[in-house]
């Protein structure tokens, strides 16, 4: 997959995820931030507190952090995906 593939996959992910039951095109804020994040984190600890931040800081409300676990590891396993093309 290329970068634009494995983004959109990724958000895909987020966008099904919906934590708060906010409905599915809620959390456009909150997937850029992790989309950005996912560039410089490379452990799926890291990212899942990354994650718990973003969306406690934006809604106030906190998130178990094994539920935010399960989508580093998803949102990683994605990454991995990505080939280097020129």
């Amino acid at each position: 997959m290329n970068t634009q593939q494995v983004n959109m996959a990724m958000a895909e992910v987020l966008r099904s995820w919906d934590p708060f039951q906010e409905g599915e095109d809620f959390y456009g804020p909150e997937i850029a931030d992790v989309l950005l994040a996912i560039r410089d984190i490379e452990n799926s600890s890291e990212l899942a507190s990354k994650i718990q931040g973003i969306y406690e800081f934006s809604f106030e409300h906190q998130l178990a952090f094994n539920d935010c676990l399960k989508i580093a590891e998803q949102l990683r396993s994605i990454k991995g995906n990505e080939s280097c093309t020129l």
